[in-house]
């Protein structure tokens, strides 16, 4: 779910790929237990019902307060909502509880990022390719906070990590664009964003402008 990262520009993405916790289907039963609440958590957040969702993620902690999926979940829900230390918070529970899940550091970082606390979030995505080298989006994710950092070397260096994990990845295509057209390398910018379009992104028509100016060029 691709989000205009930190409101310092409309036109550099970051693909926020947040992970909703694994759950299995809960069986009918007379009463609903924890995992009853969860499930319909998710429901609720899959239907943009967010204030529902956290009722019902609240619901299952406190018949299961180690109910790792949940915080994670829950967190998400907060996220939405823009409740961020929330979401920092469900998420750090999730990490006490299951302290080896890749997606939960990924979406923390994110939350971080947003919130421009960069060195936490680099630290929490380099945390998630510790556990899982193939995570693609949290080398996307990682290589948009270089760039904020001003570590470009590093951010170009991440999108393409990203894209040799998984080649089909339209936002990272996309960001590496928006990268080497900060750094007036326009014949890449041009190339990558030929590969995000080929693959479906979205492409900002104002930057399209931009880089058909600097280049001279009307692909």
């Amino acid at each position: 779910m691709p989000k205009a990262i930190f409101g310092f520009s409309k036109w550099f993405l970051l693909l926020l790929t947040l992970f909703l916790g694994r759950t299995a289907v809960a069986a009918e039963a007379p009463s609903m237990d924890a995992e009853a609440y969860n499930h319909r958590g998710i429901a609720y957040y899959k239907q943009g019902q967010y204030d529902q969702a956290i009722a019902d993620y609240t619901k299952a902690l406190q018949i299961n307060p180690k109910y790792a999926d949940v915080y994670n979940n829950r967190g998400l829900a907060y996220y939405k909502q823009e409740q961020y230390d929330q979401a920092i918070a469900d998420y750090t529970k999730a990490l006490q509880i299951s302290p080896s899940d890749a997606e939960v550091y990924n979406n923390r970082g994110v939350v971080y990022g947003v919130v421009r606390q960069y060195d936490q979030a680099i630290s929490d995505f380099t945390k998630a390719l510790e556990i899982n080298p193939k995570y693609a989006e949290a080398y996307n994710n990682r290589g948009v906070i270089y760039w904020w950092k001003g570590q470009h070397d590093q951010a170009i260096s991440d999108f393409t990590k990203a894209l040799e994990i998984n080649p089909k990845y339209a936002e990272a295509y996309n960001n590496r664009a928006y990268a080497y057209y900060y750094l007036k390398d326009y014949g890449r910018a041009w190339a990558d964003l030929h590969e995000a379009q080929q693959l479906g992104a979205k492409i900002d028509t104002g930057f399209l402008k931009i880089l058909r100016e600097a280049s001279g060029r009307e692909e």
